[in-house]
């Protein structure tokens, strides 16, 4: 923890021109406390600047350009289960801004551990040999109905949200539907496309994976941005194993799915993807597209070289998963070095 510590605390004092003496001071804190107890507590603003180091050192994330806006909440005080259900209704609430999202961060102090994988998630049911819902969140559904929480049964129930405090037993809340912003999917040009009857919610809240800054982990640290269009209508919307639509907007357009060769696939992938990005701008939600995502993402490289430090990302998460050749991060290596402060995955509470 010790060398993770200075490490983070040079960086902190370097960019945000602290002199000499206030480094030295500082770190002398930190050494006195980790002597005493082990760890050390961050600064408000230590944690806020930590925070958004993790979102510019996120490997899979193209939206970094944006880090220096993110909005950081410090709930590290918090210890009561209702206190913390309040806190993340609240970032769901502020982080939505009725449809205009704000990159936003909440930290909780290291013994709370959120169960979901992203704050707001759709139910997933077994029924028949068939599958309700999200394929994805099959396992986590189940989990909630043997704590007790029963859904509608429909393709769109909002999960609930499970939180643990340390060892005790994890509790359940309800997430208050006008809280949840969801976009009903329509097409600009086949209106014809409604009868799928297709929505999502507005804003991507992940909350499984864990935020280190200086050597010390928070397990429960959700934050979000705002969605780039293909991880709905590429991914979450068209994935075989989850709500696999592809054959529906084919035979929707008609188009022949006996052939591969027909490009059926990519055709309904275009139209999917269309609809979507015009159903989140037509009800006024934050979203970009992924050539739009690529354009910023290249700002964001030419801000850091400008800086002196090197961009580091994963290549296979950075490229979009449509038509990547179309964007300059498709033609470029990038290092996948991991830098700290960052997210980093964690086991699965169940």
């Amino acid at each position: 923890m010790i060398q993770a510590a200075k490490e983070f605390l040079t960086t902190y004092c370097f960019e945000l021109q602290k002199n000499e003496q206030y480094y030295s001071e500082r770190w002398t804190e930190i050494n006195d406390e980790i002597a005493r107890t082990g760890t050390y507590t961050l600064t408000l603003e230590e944690l806020e600047y930590g925070a958004k180091l993790a979102w510019r050192n996120s490997n899979k994330c193209i939206g970094r350009l944006f880090w220096q806006t993110m909005t950081v909440h410090d709930y590290r005080s918090l210890h009561d289960v209702q206190d913390i259900r309040d806190a993340l209704i609240h970032h769901i609430i502020f982080a939505t801004n009725q449809g205009k999202i704000k990159p936003t961060l909440s930290v909780f102090h290291p013994s709370v551990r959120i169960w979901n994988h992203q704050l707001l998630r759709y139910a997933g049911y077994e029924k028949d040999g068939e599958v309700i819902g999200d394929s994805d969140s099959i396992a986590f559904t189940k989990i909630c109905e043997e704590l007790g929480w029963v859904g509608a049964g429909t393709r769109f129930d909002i999960l609930p949200l499970v939180i643990q405090i340390g060892d005790e037993k994890p509790e359940w809340f309800e997430i208050p539907k006008e809280h949840v912003l969801e976009v009903a999917i329509s097409h600009p040009e086949k209106p014809e496309f409604e009868h799928l009857h297709l929505k999502w919610y507005a804003v991507p809240i992940i909350s499984s994976m864990k935020l280190e800054i200086g050597g010390i982990e928070f397990p429960a640290a959700p934050f979000n941005g705002w969605y780039m269009g293909t991880e709905i209508g590429a991914r979450n919307l068209a994935d075989v194993d989850r709500y696999n639509q592809l054959p529906q907007v084919a035979e929707l357009y008609q188009l022949n799915q006996k052939s591969a060769s027909s490009l059926w696939k990519d055709r309904a992938l275009v139209e999917l993807n269309l609809a979507v990005l015009h159903s989140f701008k037509e009800q006024g939600v934050s979203i970009v597209d992924h050539h739009t995502a690529a354009v910023q993402f290249k700002q964001f490289e030419q801000q850091e070289q400008k800086n002196g430090r090197e961009v580091t990302g994963m290549w296979s998460w950075l490229i979009p998963p449509m038509s990547p050749a179309a964007t300059h991060v498709f033609h470029k290596p990038y290092s996948n070095e991991t830098k700290s402060p960052n997210f980093f995955y964690q086991k699965n509470p169940y």
